[in-house]
């Protein structure tokens, strides 16, 4: 009787390191809190019966909208230090090389490959060109939009004088034409963000499975691991 032994075999490649991790998870929860409270903000709940002192529903949910706020915002600071302390991988989102031909080549793979058009992935042991590009568009500049509009919104309530107002809310808002317009495009800005989130959520899943590679995991531990043939590429 002959035994056929089919080879097997895993590389691993240590992506994402401790602090960047963290920031990830405490980001994707001051994101989730921000969206609820956001979208309760912007469509208010019924009022609530009975003497106003006796209930702060609408109170607690600005409060808690202001403070997850001022999580991202310590986060997202944290992370643009971490983009030059870290390693390239945390700077990855930051810098995509647009300057190259073959990122944009491999950018369209990505296209060809997420609409079933090529039958092969190609590995990287960080974000692919098209996670790259769609990260440093839909996460980096959308993020700096919702804290800037968050913060000129935020400053009309701590008044004049506060440094909210004075960087903030005397600058954006006549750059919209009224409070309202800043209102209107913060609240649009929360739905691009939620369609981010949910394609990055199907996009990761996706990926864990078709490409043969871990992704969620990789969020967890640091470490990516690429099951089967071919080594990973760097798309830097």
């Amino acid at each position: 009787m002959t035994v056929n032994h089919t080879s097997h075999s895993e590389e691993a490649v240590y992506v994402y390191e401790a602090p960047l991790r963290l920031w990830h998870w405490v980001n994707a929860v001051a994101i989730l809190a921000l969206a609820g409270t956001g979208y309760l903000i912007g469509s208010p709940p019924p009022s609530v019966g009975g003497e106003a002192s006796a209930s702060f529903v609408f109170g607690w949910i600005r409060y808690l909208h202001f403070a997850a706020g001022y999580v991202l915002i310590a986060g997202f600071a944290f992370r643009i230090y971490w983009a030059f302390a870290g390693n390239e991988h945390a700077r990855q989102i930051f810098l995509p090389p647009v300057w190259r031909g073959r990122f944009w080549r491999e950018v369209w793979h990505e296209v060809l490959w997420y609409a079933l058009l090529v039958r092969e992935p190609i590995k990287y042991s960080g974000h692919n060109p098209l996670a790259t590009l769609a990260m440093h568009i839909l996460f980096v500049w959308f993020t700096i939009f919702m804290i800037v509009t968050g913060l000129a919104l935020y400053g009309e309530g701590t008044g004049m004088g506060s440094w909210q107002h004075t960087l903030f809310s005397s600058r954006v808002i006549p750059l919209f034409g009224q409070s309202q317009d800043v209102h209107t495009w913060h609240h649009l800005g929360m739905w691009v963000i939620i369609c981010f989130v949910i394609i990055h959520i199907y996009v990761a899943v996706r990926e864990d499975i078709m490409s043969r590679q871990t992704i969620i995991s990789s969020m967890f531990s640091g470490w990516r691991t690429f099951r089967g043939n071919g080594a990973p590429r760097d798309s830097h």
